[in-house]
């Protein structure tokens, strides 16, 4: 049965680094993604002993007296849901300047606890942050992605592998989160992601901000996976209930403080000035999104255009988990012009360089499906490292100019070991232009 114990999390290096000369570190991210399993597993804190904020009367001694609370702590200890017991953060620093030992602390919170104005003044310069998302497809896979390193390094090759078809959708539609993973497909598991979300709101919600229409949350957030993948429109998402825009925009931000929405913004370069400076709308995992528009994998099969929107968000989050624990910071963002001109994502990596990836729910690839793409190159010059289209299909193929066609699988499948040498030959089931036919030609003389 899936539980985050049985499968590895790749940040788990980036922990014990972080144990090892910090003296608190952060995991953050949204309830029920596995950040406690990590806190107390991880090499460094297996066996420290257990503090959870979400017990009432812990949680009423910290509040009540701090400092007596943390100098009575082990020397080192897990602190789970710290985001509950802000008034603890000044006691920690106090208690981290007298005795600055790495790995005193690892703390949990399920909701952005450094916009806390507490954290934020009291373990500045004391606390290290690890972002904890739901389970990635490499992580349930056991087998650690290879494909940042292609992209960014143009590695990816000609090979064939299996369309997934309805299996693609059967992911899209499971999501990430482990206990969600324990139940059968279907309504038990669609049942669970509606009282995650039910808990959410009416705990961890309910303590960020004291609203007075709770039931409007999950509406709200419903709404938002429909949406997920477009253009951020708060007039469009204001428009089903009677509040405000300037309401529904605090009620965004709020959602994204527990790790349930997330605005991607708009990558833009001095090089062109017709650019859309919208941020995209993404829901943070797949499988919420789907129960909370009650759409199973037939529906995702039969619904083409949902099928697309949902298959964007969840290669975003695919990637955003993968660049959680690699070694090289990336940043994430959309390309749009006012021509319609796009690219779903753009990962930069500074003064480095950028890459593209465009998402294709269908099984063919066009050079029309570049257009993107190369207009992304073209704004980036030099720094462009290369782009992909993610397409539900079976052949990865040079279209030229460092851009390829890739099945969506290679985002957590790398290439087969066995030589594909002797299948070069076959016709690949991509339609070919010139400038792919090109690429195929170059690969098959290697």
């Amino acid at each position: 049965m899936p539980d985050a114990a049985l499968y590895p999390r790749f940040v788990e290096p980036r922990l014990a680094e972080a144990l090892e000369d910090s003296p608190a570190v952060l995991i953050h991210g949204p309830r029920q993604c596995g950040k406690t399993t990590l806190a107390r597993t991880s090499e460094v804190s297996r066996g420290y002993p257990y503090v959870s904020f979400d017990d009432d009367a812990l949680r009423a001694a910290a509040a009540e007296d701090p400092a007596g609370f943390v100098a009575g702590l082990p020397e080192q200890v897990v602190l789970d849901e710290v985001q509950r017991a802000p008034a603890i953060f000044g006691a920690m620093k106090l208690a981290i300047d007298r005795r600055r030992t790495p790995g005193r602390f690892p703390l949990t919170g399920s909701s952005q606890v450094l916009l806390l104005p507490a954290l934020a003044d009291s373990l500045a310069g004391r606390l290290e942050t690890l972002r904890l998302h739901p389970l990635a497809q490499c992580e349930l896979e056991r087998r650690p992605p290879d494909f940042l390193d292609a992209l960014f390094g143009g590695g990816f090759t000609f090979e064939q592998r299996e369309r997934l078809g309805k299996g693609l959708a059967e992911l899209i539609v499971a999501g990430g989160y482990p206990a969600a993973l324990t139940r059968p497909p279907g309504r038990r598991r669609a049942n669970w992601y509606r009282d995650y979300l039910d808990a959410l709101v009416q705990r961890d919600v309910r303590d960020l901000a004291r609203i007075g229409k709770l039931d409007a949350l999950p509406r709200l957030l419903a709404l938002a996976a429909a949406r997920t993948a477009q253009l951020f429109n708060v007039s469009d998402l204001a428009a089903p209930f009677q509040l405000s825009r300037p309401t529904i925009r605090d009620y965004v931000t709020l959602l994204e403080r527990v790790f349930l929405l997330e605005r991607l913004p708009p990558w833009h370069t001095n090089r062109l000035s017709r650019l859309v400076k919208t941020p995209k709308l993404h829901v943070a995992d797949t499988g919420l999104a789907a129960a909370l528009l009650g759409a199973d994998t037939a529906a995702l099969v039969a619904n083409r255009s949902l099928r697309g929107q949902l298959l964007e968000t969840f290669v975003f989050q695919e990637l955003r988990r993968q660049a959680n624990w690699h070694e090289a910071p990336t940043a994430f963002f959309h390309f749009r012009d006012k021509d319609g001109v796009e690219v779903d994502l753009v990962l930069d990596r500074g003064a480095g360089t950028i890459a593209g990836v465009e998402v294709k729910a269908s099984g063919t690839v066009t050079a029309s499906d570049f257009r993107g793409l190369r207009k992304l190159a073209g704004a980036a010059g030099a720094r462009f490292a290369g782009g992909v289209v993610l397409y539900d299909g079976e052949t990865s193929v040079s279209f030229g100019d460092g851009l390829h066609a890739v099945p969506v699988s290679r985002l957590w499948a790398k290439p087969p070991r066995e030589d594909v040498s002797a299948r070069r030959a076959e016709v690949p089931p991509v339609e070919l232009d010139p400038p792919a036919a090109e690429g195929l030609r170059r690969e098959r003389q290697r």
